[in-house]
């Protein structure tokens, strides 16, 4: 009997010699949690479309950071819901809005969190485009003002990056220059660069009342089908001075992300968006697979894709995992 020269399994027998050739690792370090700030007092309100998230008042979220802490999560970012809106999309650089305040409460409370912003106006806005409106259409040029704006009234506050998240041509641009004008030329920008117009988001704008009143955003974000287009929407924003890109969502668009990662070699990040998250939870509540392992694959998946660092709703329960397990980072994928 002819038996074969190579044996692959011979390296899969236990998991001993599986950890020894383990190509990709998934680390506490490289997941950022997103968050929900409202304005108010003494709300945790759970967001009916993503079980186990939450919209936080200040004071609440103060002793989510308490709980964050002792976890081991050290980056979060931070959207925030004003209590009012308007078509100039004021509360979004509001030296007193929501995040703005949120933001001095936690570099107070919390001076080693890595503590990033969200720099868009669709929360903000009466209408729920990330622009200003004119007509029906999105008025890209006399949207980049307001973007800076509010990236400097976060940078004010002492957050440790601002991320765009618009898709509004030349921001990145806009965005630089005022800050470096300001003094801060050394707040780091993260770009998301390549921002599919996507069915993923609707748990997130459920939870933002983010929706667009008319139309959607497929005149500025991106076409779905398209991966070439991504790559130069990722090369203009780190000529216009973005240190860190982002590819969202992550799963749909794994290709995207490595195809970034071969073509320009940086740091990439990828957002494990909500409606991700969603379809997780909703099949675990079925019975229908195992959440934590899932999990796991997903985010390695991300990771093997490319990605340096994964903004993901389950950063926190992650590391309530690891701790319950008594695991040590870096986490693989047999983690129970």
């Amino acid at each position: 009997m002819k038996f074969p020269t190579f044996r692959p399994r011979r390296m899969r027998a236990t998991e001993g010699l599986r950890k020894l050739v383990r190509e990709t690792s998934l680390s506490l370090d490289q997941l950022i949690m997103p968050y929900f700030i409202v304005e108010g007092m003494g709300i945790k309100n759970e967001i009916e479309s993503m079980p186990g998230q939450f919209r936080f008042s200040i004071d609440q979220f103060l002793k989510e950071l308490e709980e964050l802490e002792e976890l081991g999560v050290e980056h979060i970012l931070l959207f925030g819901i004003p209590s009012k809106k308007d078509d100039r999309a004021s509360g979004a650089y509001d030296p007193n809005g929501v995040i703005q305040r949120a933001s001095r409460e936690i570099k107070k409370h919390f001076p080693k969190l890595t503590l990033i912003t969200d720099v868009c106006l669709c929360e903000y806005m009466s209408h729920g485009h990330c622009g200003i409106v004119e007509g029906e259409k999105i008025a890209n040029d006399a949207t980049l003002s307001l973007l800076a704006k509010t990236a400097l009234s976060h940078a004010e506050t002492g957050v440790d990056m601002v991320a765009p998240s618009d898709m509004m041509d030349g921001r990145v641009g806009a965005i630089r220059r005022v800050l470096d004008e300001r003094g801060f030329s050394n707040l780091p920008i993260l770009s998301y660069a390549a921002k599919y117009a996507s069915s993923f988001y609707g748990p997130f704008r459920d939870a933002a009342g983010s929706a667009p009143e008319f139309g959607d955003r497929k005149s500025y974000q991106m076409d779905s089908a398209n991966l070439k287009e991504a790559l130069r929407e990722i090369e203009l924003d780190l000529k216009e001075g973005a240190d860190l890109i982002m590819v969202k969502p992550a799963l749909p668009y794994l290709d995207v992300i490595r195809a970034a990662k071969d073509k320009f070699n940086i740091p990439i990040a990828a957002y494990n968006v909500s409606g991700e998250y969603a379809m997780v939870k909703a099949a675990h509540a079925m019975g229908f697979l195992d959440e934590k392992k899932v999990v796991l694959e997903i985010l390695t998946s991300i990771r093997r894709a490319g990605a340096n660092v994964i903004l993901t709703y389950h950063a926190k329960e992650v590391a309530l995992w690891s701790k319950e397990a008594g695991r040590q980072f870096p986490l693989n994928i047999s983690t129970p």
